[in-house]
Parts: C-alpha cells; structure tokens; sequence
C-alpha cells in the first residue's frame, strides 16, 4: 500500500494537473502563425485558442475575436472544447474524492469508506487526463497536417502553441495523480486483531491458530 506520503504527492501532482488544465483550455495559444517571413510585415504572431483568436501587429497594437458560432467550427475544435472542460469537470471532482480518501485526515469515514473514496477519486483523475490527452493530440495531429500540406498558404500555416504543450504535461499529471490513488488502497490490510482491554484474553486466545488446540487434544489421548 502506498504511504500516506504518497498519496499527498499524488494529491499535488492532480492539483497541478487540474490547474494546468483549466489554463491551457482558456489560452489563446492552441496554435500560433508560422514565421515563414511572408507574413511578418504586418502581422507578428496570430493566435488561435478554442474561445478566442488573437493577431499581434508590427505596430504593437493587438486585436481579439471571440468564436460565438460553435456549428461553423471544425470538428476537432468543438471536441477539443467539450473534451477540455469535462476534463476540468472531472478533476475536480476527484479531487474532492482523493481528499476524502487521504489517509492523513481525519474527514471521510473509516477505513473503508476512505479506501473507497480514494479509488473513486483516482478512477476520475484518470478519465479527466484522458479527455485532456485526447483533444491536445488531435488538435496537434491537425495542426501539424494542414502545416505539411502544400496546398494551404504560408500566410495559414500554423504550428502548435504553448497550450498544447500545458495540456499535455496536465494529462500526465492527471494520470499519474489517478494511478497513485487508485493503488494506494486496493491491498487490504493484515495483522493482529485489537482487542479491546477488558476482553484482550479472550479475543487473543481466539486468534490463535485451531493447530494448537488440535495437538493439545491429541496429547490427552496419549
């Protein structure tokens, strides 16, 4: 079983990976302009998030458009978006599990009440890394094909943004923050009964192995 000091350590680790992935899901940075040099007199960098579209001009003044119609965005854009914030969604409720399940606190029941909680919690920081990996990779896989192909001008090519990268590093943190609790309490716990101190005799003298009491019997009869 993992230590409690372990499980503080995955507890840290989602709460980056929740953080990291609210931020990379409201930057504007999924995918920045390619400096290719055609472009770079009007324009310095143009951004594109999955809210809002950002464009950097020579001139140092900078304009934003929000993305209102969600039917005119591609497919893999709209996946990202929903994909993102059930992310978040879900890593935050399996931080409020993984907090219960803390073998450190004295909140969330018993043993096995917070061997369950903590479980539950990791099976959710698991599946909101997988919603944050899935987007990160099909927005990239986008991104970098309509980068190679030659019919797209350079004035569109884009290549990946900070953001990606964000969400990528929080899945892994998600994942690993999941794996740590979902292992942390699957073992079950062995050893010596505690035995009340007005019964201790007799509840140590029930655990006891029945071989004892079997070899006792066989001597009397010898």
């Amino acid at each position: 079983m993992a230590s409690a000091g372990m499980q503080i350590f995955a507890f840290i680790l989602a709460l980056l990976g929740l953080f990291g992935a609210t931020v990379s899901t409201l930057l504007p940075n999924w995918k920045v302009s390619a400096d290719l040099g055609s472009n770079i007199i009007t324009a310095i960098s143009q951004m594109q998030g999955l809210w809002i579209d950002c464009t950097w001009y020579s001139t140092g003044m900078f304009s934003c458009t929000l993305k209102y119609s969600v039917l005119s965005l591609p497919a893999y854009l709209q996946t990202a978006r929903t994909s993102m914030v059930l992310s978040c969604v879900l890593a935050a409720l399996g931080l409020c599990l993984a907090s219960l399940g803390l073998k450190c606190t004295r909140w969330g029941g018993g043993v096995q009440a917070k061997r369950h909680s903590a479980i539950a919690g990791g099976v959710f920081l698991i599946v909101a890394g997988f919603l944050c990996l899935v987007p990160a990779s099909w927005f990239t896989n986008e991104v970098i094909a309509s980068f190679l192909d030659s019919s797209v001008p350079e004035s569109n090519k884009y290549e990946p943004g900070g953001a990606v990268y964000v969400a990528f590093v929080s899945a892994g943190f998600l994942f690993v923050g999941g794996a740590i609790f979902c292992t942390s309490c699957t073992g079950k716990q062995r050893g010596p009964q505690n035995c009340p101190p007005n019964n201790k005799q007799q509840c140590c003298s029930a655990s006891q192995p029945t071989d004892n009491k079997a070899e006792y019997s066989l001597q009397d009869y010898v």
